[in-house]
């Protein structure tokens, strides 16, 4: 899918993510502290409270370059003889970056934490504490990024003042998967359409660049002989490999196949067709100036730190005058109250809010919830001595590329 730009400015051209050094994401908490690469902290630095006595759980700052989230913290596991349910982290946070975060550790003491030794991370504190870190306990990241080769640097303060703030808050493309191919299959998953989901899922062959993956692909959707399959189908694709071994035993049993794969998994497609309904609002909203309230759009106030605070939602014609709000949309589940514009997008997917009950797989329901449909970013600061190089901070589950977008007019 296209992004759309609400900015009309030719963009400055050039590239990120050339190497991680490019791309430094530092987490906010939820206090407002920014934990700024290479610094040390104590939990007093950061306004928390160490407490006393024997704890299960130690807090630690994880600084990492050239690791996503879960690859760090499983490896940190490992060190530890521990499963990567003992790690707890507030937010992820890509790979191809240096990027400073709070996780935690269970049964494992701030010493034997700060004494880690791995390749391209490092340890910037840890105290004891007296619970987890959980998903969501953050404000935000604050985004330092280098572009390199970049057309026209004049043009970023004019597409600045365009945007005054505001950007289109899609998802990234890596909610879609790499084969691009998650919201076709969770589609199938949600129309109960369990043969279509399965061999899509193991037939998909966009995006894939491994030779011998594409071959086994093509060879089962060929074939369809799942028996046969399981001989040459690659030993690293275990989830696929994993639902193929279903279909030899119950060649019919596509339900039950997809069954082998982990929830988590089947949540990722439920979830990218939410994303992709997201998506379609705010590039409808786009193409029809609808970017400001209106008509009987709900809104959220904003939070001390200039981000969307969720949980304060009104309606439009409700709100304080005066007081600085965004436009809210949402993941649509089966209790969401949907606008006009989620209901056209869901006649053209051919489904309804039902179908996010998942009859046929309930422990895939999605209730729903809400997303400021266009977010704001804050502390924006900018410089041209090597390239262009852009600061700013945006609320937790904004994304940075798409932010980007708005400056490079790159095509995606």
């Amino acid at each position: 899918m296209v992004m759309l730009t609400l900015s009309k400015t030719n963009g400055i051209g050039g590239a990120i993510k050339d190497t991680p050094d490019d791309f430094l994401v530092e987490e906010i908490t939820e206090t407002g502290a920014v934990l700024e690469l290479n610094k040390l902290y104590t939990p007093t630095d950061l306004g928390i409270q160490e407490p006393e006595g024997d704890t299960k759980f130690t807090t630690f700052i994880l600084q990492k370059k050239d690791w996503n989230t879960t690859q760090a913290l499983t490896t940190i596991a490992r060190r530890f003889r521990r499963g990567i349910r003992s790690m707890g982290f507030a937010g992820m946070k890509d790979k191809k970056a240096i990027s400073a975060q709070m996780c935690s550790v269970f049964g494992i003491k701030p010493e034997q934490v700060r004494g880690l030794k791995m390749k391209d991370v490092k340890i910037n504190g840890a105290w004891k504490s007296s619970d987890s870190v959980r998903m969501g306990q953050l404000a935000g990241n604050r985004f330092t990024i280098t572009v390199k080769d970049v057309k026209s640097p004049e043009n970023i303060e004019k597409i600045h003042k365009e945007l005054d703030g505001i950007f289109p808050n899609y998802f990234g493309e890596q909610r879609f998967g790499f084969r691009d191919n998650n919201v076709d299959i969770g589609l199938d998953i949600l129309k109960a359409n369990f043969e279509e989901a399965a061999m899509k899922f193991l037939t998909g062959t966009n995006n894939e660049r491994n030779e011998e993956a594409v071959h086994a692909r093509e060879q089962l959707a060929a074939e369809r002989d799942f028996r046969r399959a399981a001989d040459y189908f690659p030993g690293y694709l275990r989830y696929e490999r994993q639902v193929i071994s279903k279909l030899a035993e119950t060649p019919t049993d596509f339900a039950g196949a997809m069954r082998m794969l982990p929830r988590n998994i089947l949540l990722m497609f439920v979830h990218a067709v939410e994303s992709h309904v997201f998506n379609m609002e705010v590039s409808a909203r786009i193409k029809e100036g609808a970017s400001s309230p209106q008509g009987n759009d709900k809104l959220c106030y904003a939070n001390d730190f200039g981000f969307p605070n969720i949980k304060e939602v009104v309606s439009h014609k409700d709100a304080a005058p005066g007081r600085k709000a965004f436009v809210i949309g949402n993941l649509v589940g089966y209790e969401s109250e949907v606008n006009d514009f989620e209901k056209r997008i869901l006649d053209e997917l051919g489904i309804t809010q039902q179908h996010f009950k998942v009859p046929n797989m309930p422990e895939l329901s999605c209730r729903g919830a809400h997303r400021v449909l266009f977010a704001p970013y804050t502390n924006f600061e900018k410089s041209a001595d090597d390239g262009a190089k852009l600061r700013f901070s945006l609320p937790a589950g904004a994304y940075a590329t798409v932010l980007m977008h708005e400056f490079l007019k790159s095509e995606r």
